[in-house]
């Protein structure tokens, strides 16, 4: 049977950023995450899903190769939409820096390109009346992310005090483990997913 606490689709690389994470409260990145042999992002994709399963905001900081890096806090994973803003403004206040990417940036732009005679077209907007933050997997919810710009020293410090304020440290935090007789592929007769 699957156990939440150990991410099965991670290899050990990541397995072993993942571990961190949960020691440091915020996920440190190379660039941003994807992994070309999948095509898909599973460390971030694993860190928000377990950000999402203990109601937390997902921090995730994406070192450049510059020595400018993109700090990245995803709101979403709280599931409360009417208190994106008010949490985003907070957010802002508390780091005291100017955001490189904000939703509220993003809707002001959309704002100001409107023309005349398309006040029926509807814009995504986050809505508690919106059942889908309570029944849906996290994967299908839009994000909601506030993305700072910061130099590698001030990103972890940024993270570090972030992770604080949001409690996502985890203290007793154990290393996950994958089997090692288990080889990818195999199905449960043939000893596959931890079944010998």
């Amino acid at each position: 049977f699957w156990n939440r606490k150990v991410p099965h689709r991670l290899n050990s690389d990541e397995r072993l950023l993942f571990d961190n994470a949960r020691r440091k409260g915020f996920l440190e990145v190379s660039g941003s995450g994807w992994r070309s042999q999948r095509r898909d992002a599973p460390l971030i994709n694993s860190y928000r899903s377990l950000c999402d399963a203990r109601a937390q905001a997902c921090i995730v900081l994406h070192k450049g190769n510059t020595g400018m890096d993109e700090l990245v806090i995803d709101l979403s994973p709280l599931r409360f939409p009417d208190t994106f803003k008010s949490v985003e403004r907070d957010l802002v206040s508390f780091v005291e820096l100017p955001t490189c990417y904000s939703p509220a940036d993003e809707t002001k732009e959309v704002d100001e390109e409107l023309y005349e005679g398309m006040d029926d077209v509807h814009f995504e907007t986050y809505s508690e009346e919106d059942e889908s933050w309570d029944s849906r997997p996290i994967y299908q919810l839009p994000t909601y992310c506030v993305a700072f710009e910061l130099q590698r020293a001030e990103g972890k410090a940024v993270a570090k005090r972030l992770a604080g304020e949001f409690k996502t440290i985890e203290t007793k935090a154990s290393k996950s483990k994958k089997p090692k007789h288990v080889k990818p592929g195999k199905n449960r007769r043939s000893g596959g997913y931890g079944i010998g």
